[in-house]
């Protein structure tokens, strides 16, 4: 009973949070403590189901511990190799492949323990579970509340559209994966405009990188353009090195022409969440909406949100996995 009651409480705090600001990494924890709760009491009542419930729960549960990591270390490398494959070999596209190693090497290392008894591979394998089980609960919180905040309303009293910028093909070419920002981001222009009242601005944002020709947004202004849409409506902003600063010369603009005013931000869905932090850290007002990315591309990208996200809060997460280090040192100096 006290665990739902504590699955209540968590609850409760991640509505309050989402009403006050849906931009808030303190929601995904609320959510998933509530979820945590919620389970363990559920599973704690599990001897009141009816007869063959618990031994079915127990045998899943099993399933689950027993393979559960093995094949989602598989699925990892596989997709890591496939992402190497096709967006080559940057460091960013190697964390799937480097997650799904990372776990099989905890696994063999977990084997090796137990086969030779030995304590100082026990507590080192027992550490490093702990600051595992932690971070991986973060990282669902974020996965979970990302997939949320994703498919909340678009709201439709926003003055301004912003595109965020990537990278051009070639140094002046539109990729698929901007092509995508840019096509999602004429859709809700067109929803915003047929509103009535002032026609919404659409910014295209992003400076010029060191191998391009030109800058990211006059880039992106061109392939609207191109593809029929107002040049008049448009607006670039070409300053722009990083998402941070995206947000920054965008509002920039905005409060020069319409002080006060209200946007919606467009990028790739698995960049949504973390945008959206960025925008509140920025002091925009904001929502941020995702636009379609391939399957294959997720799971890197994903791993290195959570990481930007989770780097966002060290002095928080590095001092939590520090006193877990610690606590691993203690029980080995007093074995």
């Amino acid at each position: 009973m006290f665990a739902f009651v504590v699955a209540a409480v968590f609850l409760l705090l991640f509505a309050a949070g989402v009403l006050r600001d849906r931009r808030r990494f303190g929601n995904a924890v609320y959510l998933g403590l509530a979820v945590t709760f919620l389970g363990i009491g559920l599973l704690a009542g599990i001897d009141d189901a009816p007869p063959g419930v618990a031994e079915t729960v127990m045998i899943v549960g099993l399933l689950v511990l027993g393979l559960g990591p093995v094949v989602l270390a598989a699925l990892l490398c596989t997709n890591g190799v496939k992402m190497v494959r096709k967006e080559g070999r940057r460091p960013a596209n190697l964390l799937a492949l480097l997650a799904g190693l990372g776990m099989f090497a905890l696994m063999g290392l977990a084997i090796a323990a137990a086969v030779t008894r030995s304590p100082a591979l026990g507590v080192l394998v027992g550490t490093t579970l702990l600051v595992l089980a932690y971070v991986s609960f973060l990282f669902l919180c974020f996965v979970g509340y990302a997939y949320l905040y994703g498919r909340m309303r678009i709201r439709r009293d926003a003055d301004y559209v912003v595109v965020l910028g990537s990278g051009l093909v070639g140094g002046h070419r539109v990729p698929p994966l901007l092509a995508s920002r840019l096509d999602r981001g004429r859709q809700v222009y067109e929803m915003l405009a047929a509103r009535g009242g002032d026609a919404p601005v659409l910014i295209t944002s992003g400076g010029q990188g060191p191998d391009e020709a030109l800058p990211e947004s006059h880039a992106m202004a061109d392939y609207l353009v191109e593809r029929g849409f107002p040049a008049g409506a448009v607006l670039r902003e070409d300053r722009s090195r990083t998402t941070e600063e995206n947000m920054l010369r965008s509002k920039e603009l905005m409060e020069r022409d319409r002080p006060g005013s209200s946007c919606v931000i467009v990028t790739n869905n698995f960049h949504a969440f973390r945008a959206a932090l960025t925008a509140r850290r920025a002091g925009l007002d904001g929502q941020v909406v995702g636009s379609p990315t391939a399957a294959y591309f997720w799971p890197s990208a994903t791993i290195r949100e959570f990481v930007a996200v989770f780097l966002q809060y060290k002095v928080v997460n590095l001092g939590i996995c520090l006193t877990l280090i610690l606590l691993g040192v203690l029980a080995w100096a007093v074995r």
